[in-house]
């Protein structure tokens, strides 16, 4: 019986040896497959793990320079001064910005609050004009007495604040550079809501100065190297003797070489059109810049000046089949003379020929179109003299007298016209705090046209002013 088992036991055991065996290559390839599949993962594991350490070292590096720079404010906190009050003082480790190592940053300007109340005899000053703002002779209303509202104009506003930032740097090889920015807030809006006296009062930003010296070199946009700012009467109002004064800002190259200064400059000319009256249009810029010359002596006694000036007049008209050029020229004559320790006088004479932008806020164009479009210079001779007293530390005053005056073809101009332009100012200016000004201005200005018609202002002008 056990033999007869025995047999019958054989084929089985024979059968799954068989299956065993046909079984073990799946089982192998069933193996390989998910042992590549396992190989595949653990390689992308192996992936994100090391950009993670990655990321983290990144952070690290963050976070130690964070704190570096946290260990050098503290130190330079410690290192700074302490003030009486014992408080921190100012920080005394030099601040850079993107400039080159060892540049000085200096700021500046001034808040500045403008209240007036003005009045005129032969038209009104349209609110929000320019003419509102501060003494513009231009703008004096001529010929309009019928329509003159009558009364006075008050006006308040802060859109003269100033403010600058220049750069001075001393390099290695001994040149020096220095940059200058400066702005004021005499700008309008650019919409209906903005800049006005309903609610906001809202005004731009506008750019006064903006330029780079290197040594003996300027350039960029500065005051015109015709003009003698130096001259200027101490004024509660913007300008102050506007008529008889030069008075631009535009872009330049200047060299400077001790007492002289050459400069070649923004051409522009502006022109009266035929029979135009007071209208103004602008030429073609020309070919050729304005330029100017200048020669400045100082001392104790006060500084003197000499200024010259050349210029192209252009127009043209394509449609007109027209270009047309022209020369202008001028000379000016300028400085400041010293009387004691508490007087001074200031002067300035202007004349030439074709030069009307630079004088008085452009009271006058350059040339007048003649029938044909050829080109007639206007004339012009202007000037101011004022005298400055010191009456005490807290306390100075002001007065001074300015007039233009201009040669017109009234053939070609019309008579309406600007032939003459005057005012006179005086002033008082108190100074309770260091660099705190409170000061009151009486103006009388008067405009004539070729007509003989004159229309005058008068305005009383005060400030708070404090400088920064």
């Amino acid at each position: 019986m056990n033999r007869h088992v025995a047999a019958k036991a054989r084929p089985r055991a024979l059968a799954v040896a068989l299956l065993a065996a046909l079984a073990t290559p799946g089982l192998a390839f069933a193996q390989t497959a998910k042992e590549q599949e396992l190989e595949a993962r653990i390689a992308q594991l192996e992936a994100q793990v090391q950009a993670l350490l990655s990321q983290q070292q990144q952070q690290q590096s963050q976070i130690s320079e964070t704190q570096t720079q946290v260990t050098e404010v503290r130190t330079a906190q410690a290192q700074a001064p302490a003030a009486a009050d014992g408080k921190p003082g100012i920080q005394r480790t030099q601040i850079n910005s993107a400039g080159s190592p060892g540049t000085r940053f200096s700021y500046g300007g001034f808040i500045k609050l403008d209240a007036s109340v003005t009045s005129t005899n032969d038209g009104d000053l349209a609110d929000g004009s320019v003419g509102r703002l501060f003494y513009v002779p231009k703008t004096i209303p001529v010929g309009g007495g019928a329509t003159a509202e009558g009364g006075a104009d008050t006006d308040f506003g802060a859109n003269f604040s100033r403010f600058w930032f220049a750069s001075d740097t001393d390099l290695d090889s001994g040149d020096k550079l220095r940059s200058y920015l400066e702005f004021d807030l005499f700008g309008g809006g650019s919409t209906a809501f903005t800049g006005n006296e309903v609610s906001t009062n809202t005004y731009a930003l506008t750019l006064r100065q903006a330029y780079v010296t290197w040594n003996n070199w300027l350039a960029g946009q500065a005051w015109t190297n015709f003009q003698d700012t130096a001259a200027l009467p101490d004024a509660v109002d913007f300008l102050g003797p506007t008529e008889g004064t030069v008075f631009v800002r535009q872009a330049q190259i200047r060299y400077t070489n001790g007492p002289w200064s050459f400069s070649v400059e923004n051409p522009q000319t502006v022109l009266t059109p035929y029979q135009g009256n007071m209208a103004q249009i602008s030429g073609d810029d020309g070919a050729m810049p304005d330029v100017t010359a200048r020669y400045n002596t100082t001392g104790d006694w006060g500084h003197f000046s000499v200024a010259g000036l050349a210029r192209q007049l252009k127009y043209q008209d394509g449609a007109a089949g027209i270009s047309e050029t022209g020369t202008g020229f001028g000379v000016s004559v300028s400085g400041k003379f010293n009387v004691g320790a508490s007087d001074d006088i200031r002067y300035m004479v202007t004349a030439g020929d074709g030069i009307g932008r630079y004088v008085g806020l452009a009271l006058n164009n350059d040339a007048v179109l003649e029938a044909d479009g050829s080109l007639d210079n206007i004339g012009v001779l202007a000037g101011f003299v004022g005298w400055r007293h010191v009456f005490s530390p807290k306390l100075r005053g002001n007065i001074f007298y300015s007039r233009a005056e201009y040669d017109n073809d009234t053939d070609l101009t019309g008579l309406g016209i600007t032939r003459s332009a005057q005012s006179a100012h005086a002033n008082l200016i108190y100074t309770p705090l260091p660099k705190l000004d409170v000061g009151a201005e009486l103006i009388w200005g008067q405009r004539e046209i070729e007509s003989g018609d004159r229309g005058e202002i008068n305005r009383l002008q005060t400030h708070v002013k404090y400088s920064f």
